[in-house]
Parts: C-alpha cells; sequence; structure tokens
C-alpha cells in the first residue's frame, strides 16, 4: 500500500480584500499541498485562485492568514521570498521582454558569463536548448519574443521558472492555447517533473484535464473554499456543481442562418520575413460571408498569430502580398485605425496586453473607440460616458466599478470589457482569436452566446483558435493551417476532433482542388 506523500505547505485562513472594490479576493482559505504531486485548484473567473497562488509566491500580501512550510511559518513578502523557498509561477498574462530573445528572458537576472563580467549568449542559448530538451519543451533560444505565439511563450515562462531552480511549479492555466498532441506531451513532461520530485498546482479550467493529470483538486467559489478531494473519487460534473453552485453544461444554441453576400475575400495573401527559409504565410485564399462564422485551426507556430496580425494592421514584421479585400479596399498593409473605421471589430487573444490598456480606468478601456462621439468642443460628455459605461457593465455582466483599473479585473471580466466595447460597434467583420483562452464555464458559455448573436445578425466571423472543442462548436466552415499554408477546408458537418489533429499536424492534406471547393461551398 503506497504512502502518502508529506504536507510540504498550508496556507491557513488566509484573507485578501482589495479596498478599492471592497470584495474579498480570498475569504478564510485553507489549502495543504503535498511534496510530489499535481495538485489542481479549480473555480470560476474570480473565484480567489490566482489572488491566492500570487500570495504564495509573494506577488500579494494576505491580510491576515498564515502561510507554512514543512510545518514552520514563514513569511513571503515579494517574489525573491518565493525564489528563497523554490516557488516559481507562469502567470496566464506571460511576463516576458519583447525586445529580448528566448534565451535572454530565460536566463534573465541569472546571465551566464564571459570572465565572470560579460553576458555570455552563446552559452544562455546552449542551456536554454538544452533545457527545452530535457522537459520536452523545445522553443528556438534565439527567436525574438514578439515573433512567437502564445503558445510557444507559454513554453518559455516555464522554462525560465525552471532554470531559475524552482521545485514548486505553479502554472496558471497551462494548457488554454495547446493542442491535443501539445497537451498530451504536455503532461508527459509534468508526469516526468512530478517523478523528479517536483510539485505542481495548476489553474485550469478545464475539468477533463483536471481528472487525467491530478493527483487533488480543491475547489473555490466566491473567494472561499469549497472543498478538496482526491481526483481519482471525483467526476467532472460535480466539480463542475461545486465550481458554480449548480449543475452546468456548456452548449452552443447555434440557429440556422443563410450566409449573405461575402465579406472578406482572402485571395493568395503571403508573409515573407528576411532570414526565414520558407514564407510565413503562403498563398492563404479564404472568404467569409454575412452570418457565417470560419473557424481557423492550427497549432502554435504555424501561422496563425501571423493571420491575425496581417488581417487587423498589426504585422510588424516582413513583407505582405497579396489581397485580403474588405468592402472593396485591399487591407492586408492597411493601418489598424482605417481597418477598423471600415468595419472591422477585434478581439485578440493577448487580452490584457493588446486588447486592453491594464492601467486605465475600466470606463476609459470601454469609451477608447468612442470618444470622439463623446466629446464636445474638445471636452468629454461626463454624463454621456456614464451611460454608456453603465449600459455595457448590465449587458454584459461585467463584475467591477467603472473607475477599476482593469489589471484588477479577473481575466473573464477582462474578456467582457472587451467583448462588449468591440461588439457594441455593430460590425460587419468580427475577427477574434482565442476568445475562451483561461475562461471558466460560465464565462465561455456567455462568449459563445454573444458570438452566436453577432453570427445571427449577419456580422462575418473568423474565429482563430486552437482550441478543437471551440473551433467545432462555434464554426460553420473550418480552414486548417499548417506551416503557413492552408491543407483543408471542410463543411462543419462531421467532423471530429482526431481527423482535424491529423491535418494540424501536416500528417494529411487536401489538394488545391478540394481546398478551392471547401473556400467556395
Amino acid at each position: 500500500m503506497a504512502t502518502e506523500s508529506p504536507v510540504l505547505f498550508e496556507m491557513e485562513n488566509i484573507h485578501k480584500i482589495y479596498e478599492g472594490n471592497n470584495v474579498y479576493a480570498n475569504k478564510g482559505v485553507n489549502l495543504s499541498v503535498n511534496k510530489g504531486e499535481i495538485h489542481a485548484i479549480v473555480g470560476e473567473n474570480g473565484a480567489g485562485k490566482t489572488t491566492l497562488m500570487k500570495i504564495l509566491c509573494g506577488l500579494e500580501s494576505p491580510d491576515e492568514g498564515e502561510i507554512r512550510f514543512n510545518g514552520k511559518p514563514v513569511t513571503i513578502r515579494s517574489a525573491h521570498d518565493a525564489d528563497t523557498l523554490e516557488i516559481g509561477m507562469v502567470h496566464q498574462h506571460f511576463c516576458l521582454f519583447d525586445g529580448f530573445n528566448v534565451a535572454d528572458n530565460v536566463v534573465l537576472v541569472q546571465e551566464p558569463r564571459k570572465n565572470g563580467l560579460f553576458y555570455d549568449s552563446a552559452a544562455a542559448a546552449m542551456k536554454v536548448e538544452e533545457l527545452g530538451i530535457k522537459y520536452n519543451l523545445p522553443v528556438d533560444p534565439k527567436a525574438p519574443i514578439e515573433t512567437l505565439s502564445v503558445g510557444e511563450k507559454q513554453k518559455v515562462e516555464i522554462l525560465r521558472i525552471l532554470y531559475r531552480g524552482s521545485k514548486i511549479l505553479v502554472l496558471d492555466e497551462p494548457t488554454a492555447l495547446l493542442t491535443e498532441q501539445e497537451i498530451k506531451d504536455f503532461f508527459v513532461t509534468l508526469r516526468q517533473l512530478k517523478s523528479l520530485g517536483y510539485t505542481i498546482i495548476i489553474i485550469t479550467h478545464k475539468l477533463d484535464e483536471v481528472t487525467e493529470i491530478s493527483d487533488r483538486v480543491t475547489v473555490m467559489r466566491n473567494g472561499e473554499l469549497v472543498d478538496c478531494c482526491i481526483t481519482a473519487e471525483c467526476d467532472k460534473q460535480g466539480i463542475a456543481r461545486m465550481m458554480v453552485g449548480k449543475e452546468v453544461l456548456l452548449q452552443v444554441d447555434k440557429p440556422d442562418v443563410t450566409p449573405g453576400k461575402t465579406i472578406l475575400s482572402i485571395n493568395e495573401l503571403s508573409l515573407t520575413v528576411p532570414g526565414f527559409s520558407r514564407p510565413i504565410l503562403k498563398d492563404i485564399s479564404l472568404s467569409i460571408r454575412e452570418g457565417e462564422i470560419v473557424g481557423m485551426a492550427g497549432v502554435s507556430g504555424n501561422g496563425l498569430s501571423d493571420l491575425e496580425n496581417v488581417l487587423t494592421g498589426m504585422s510588424s514584421r516582413g513583407e505582405v502580398s497579396g489581397e485580403a479585400m474588405f468592402h472593396g479596399k485591399n487591407i492586408a498593409n492597411a493601418h489598424p485605425s482605417e481597418i477598423r473605421e471600415m468595419g472591422m471589430a477585434y478581439v485578440p487573444a493577448d487580452r490584457l496586453h493588446r486588447g486592453t490598456s491594464a492601467e486605465l480606468q475600466l470606463s476609459d478601456n470601454l469609451i477608447l473607440l468612442e470618444h470622439h462621439e463623446m466629446t464636445r468642443a474638445g471636452v468629454l460628455q461626463g454624463k454621456g460616458i456614464v451611460a454608456f459605461v453603465k449600459d455595457l457593465l448590465h449587458k454584459y455582466n461585467i463584475g467591477g466599478h467603472h473607475a477599476t483599473p482593469v489589471s484588477n479585473l479577473s481575466g473573464g471580466n477582462i474578456q467582457r470589457v472587451v467583448l462588449s466595447r468591440e461588439f457594441s460597434r455593430e460590425p460587419n467583420l468580427l475577427v477574434v482569436s482565442e476568445p475562451t483562452w483561461g475562461l471558466d464555464i460560465v464565462s465561455s458559455e456567455f462568449v459563445y452566446q454573444k458570438i452566436v448573436e453577432m453570427r445571427s445578425s449577419k456580422t462575418a466571423i473568423l474565429l482563430i483558435s486552437a482550441n478543437l472543442d471551440e473551433v467545432l462548436a462555434l464554426s460553420d466552415k473550418v480552414a486548417v493551417i499548417y506551416r503557413g499554408e492552408i491543407v483543408g477546408v471542410f463543411a462543419n458537418t462531421d467532423l471530429d476532433r482526431e481527423s482535424l489533429g491529423e491535418y494540424m499536424l501536416g500528417l494529411k492534406r487536401q489538394s488545391k482542388d478540394e481546398i478551392q471547393l471547401g473556400i467556395e461551398a
């Protein structure tokens, strides 16, 4: 009979209140984590999971409570204190320097030196490459951070805390943007780390993964601990019920809509970048009609984020050729403001850094695109702004005061801010990327409902997502991209995850004629 692992640390009676909101983030939370276990923490957005882990990592200070390591009280006032205790955290919103490459970010503050003085970049690249191979987290150590996909950036974050010697890994939504195969590989890595004595805490909303990978699961709701149980003795339905206090089933009710005229026509769109042996995007052709959702599926690093950047005017590298015709104008090299004025709405994958201005108030973020209409003689009209903001807060159930900084909101509420701002413009074209990344079941259901409402109002929608469940649930048509090329276009009728996964990994591809038929269908 296997003996239970000893308790590594305990958090007892943890209280945390944000005075500006007068709302408890944590209220009397007790958490116990065993050495060498994979411990999942689940709950709705705003349940207090991330705040609790920030307290453990020295990024927040509790108003009350005690933390004990190996039975002895400890004080964690800073990230340095957490480092001393070998705790490292990968945040849902990454903390990387875009001006540096992968190796620079990983070794930052602990750089290898030549003659004890000068930064040894070659040694840094070699160490990071070896680390990536060792833990099955391969990424080019010389690649600039700004060129990486969201999934690749996540690998860099994990490599960084491993390089720093962390033995307790806190991972906030670590699989949010990974494909099925990448998740399987990632779980191999986690099990390998566990076998080496690492302790892993995962904050997640994916209950399938909770039951597959974790040893124990802690459920939180409204800042309080609901229960902690051995995962093998739980089921998904029971965990979901504890999370939200009622039965939950994520469903997408998609009414029949007859597509109208073509809104966006992409013809042989390519992106070439100096120094790369092949085009980043190659001869992309696709069309999106009124009342139609076209899903773009692909493994991170195969061109999804680059296509998103080109179509929204956010691409800052390489040479773009071909056409992306929107209202009779080629927007492939247009400025973002020009594209927006033509009627495009954009919900980016990176909602914190690209979708919002984190330090501005919630109200300022909501009126970013409407401030001209709310100005008279150069002065913002307070009453009009308050009415506009109150209406969006109500319609989108945004949990926050108009004066709350966006950085203080949960991931789900930040996403609601972005959605409400973009959808309220009544666009005729919507580009939405990874819309439910890191969101709980209830928030995801809300987002899906709003996207379907946009479809019913005849908006043409391009959905870019690495989440196959999401693509299959929402899309009318699915296009798969691999190594910068479209390798298949399908009507979403009898598609399944396994078949799409084979196209995403380059194991299958349609002929040019089949792809063209799929585009025209």
